[in-house]
């Protein structure tokens, strides 16, 4: 069971990025999966989760209206689309799940890190002119 986020880079603020978290070892259908970040300086923070089956999806407030997620059960994929970036987005993002998700369905329950016990490696998103 692992995750990898990929697709960080260097944006100018307004631009965009799409995020990717790929899973391996289990079928995605399954599982929730979360995107967190973390600035310099600052705890990490929940900002997204998307649920499998087309549950019911959550946004930070920091973020709703900007970024959005979509999955890929095929390539065992979720992506966040990051649009109107802004220099408080620098971070690295991070995606998550949990053990227990397929008990509820893959459905999130949440942005709480609590809610997650397994982490891939992030990726760096910077905002700068």
């Amino acid at each position: 069971v692992q995750l990898q986020a990929s697709g960080g880079g260097l944006v100018q603020p307004g631009g965009s990025l799409r995020l990717s978290c790929v899973t391996s070892g289990w079928t995605l259908d399954y599982y929730s999966i979360g995107w967190f970040r973390q600035a310099p300086g600052k705890e990490r923070e929940g900002i997204s989760c998307s649920s499998a089956n087309n549950g019911k999806e959550f946004y930070a407030d920091s973020v709703k209206g900007r970024f959005a997620l979509s999955r890929d059960p095929e390539k065992k994929t979720v992506y966040l689309q990051m649009n109107d970036l802004e220099p408080e987005d620098t971070a690295i993002y991070y995606c998550a799940t949990d053990r227990q998700s397929p008990l509820r369905g893959g459905y999130c329950v949440g942005i709480d890190l609590s809610d997650f016990d397994i982490w891939g490696q992030g990726t760096q998103v910077t905002v700068s002119s």
